[in-house]
């Protein structure tokens, strides 16, 4: 689910901005995943949501992208745009729960979020401690992602647990770079007003990884 949304407001001209913009990034994204774990959480406690999930997928779909529509649309309209980012979250939980539940249990959830928050840490590290310029890597893993997102579309029907896995390791290669590149933007593009859309990035960035990483290690089973 990565995707790139708008920047408008232009760029950050101090210090003091852009220590404030790290902030404020950071701890929606940081909100964003607890409120997801709430989410995946309450769905896997209650077997008629997972149901339901699982029998409409595209009205899950629906609920998902209508917040994030929204949170987009208003980002600079506080608190809409903070509500409308939490409930988008609370909602990719709910939708993202099922597949976590067969995926893997407690110990393999563990062990995914744990390698994710590693390779969080250290990417992040690296896009701001490095001097390069990575704003071409942007246009090079977004066609990447839509590679990936065909190749899984076709392995729906013809591929195997094995292709599933090598789909993962793409998939995690690809939002490493994705990461890499929204971090990047966060130091050196996003305006002091953009908060919203730079934590919206990293959270789809971080959520797709673990995702991706869970599938690994419970050997690609489907949901």
């Amino acid at each position: 689910m990565g995707f790139s949304l708008p920047v408008t407001s232009g760029l950050v001209r101090t210090g003091a901005e852009r220590a404030q913009l790290v902030r404020r990034t950071y701890s929606l994204v940081f909100v964003s995943v607890l409120v997801t774990v709430v989410g995946a959480t309450y769905a896997m406690s209650n077997a008629t949501v997972m149901e339901a999930v699982r029998i409409h997928p595209w009205l899950s779909m629906a609920a998902v992208f209508v917040p994030l529509l929204v949170a987009q649309g208003a980002r600079k309209q506080f608190p809409l745009n903070i509500a409308m980012v939490l409930l988008f979250s609370f909602a990719m939980g709910v939708m993202v729960g099922p597949a976590v539940a067969i995926r893997g249990g407690t110990g393999l959830v563990t062990q995914a979020a744990t390698i994710t928050v590693g390779a969080f840490g250290i990417l992040t590290l690296y896009a701001f401690v490095s001097r390069r310029d990575f704003s071409a890597w942007g246009s090079f893993f977004v066609v990447g992602l839509w590679v990936l997102i065909a190749t899984s579309v076709l392995n729906m029907f013809f591929g195997n647990a094995n292709s599933s896995v090598w789909l993962a390791g793409g998939t995690v290669l690809v939002f490493s770079g994705l990461l890499v590149f929204d971090t990047w933007r966060l130091r050196n593009v996003y305006g002091p007003e953009d908060y919203v859309v730079a934590a919206l990035q990293i959270y789809l960035d971080l959520l797709n990884m673990f995702l991706a990483i869970l599938r690994i290690l419970g050997g690609g089973r489907r949901s």
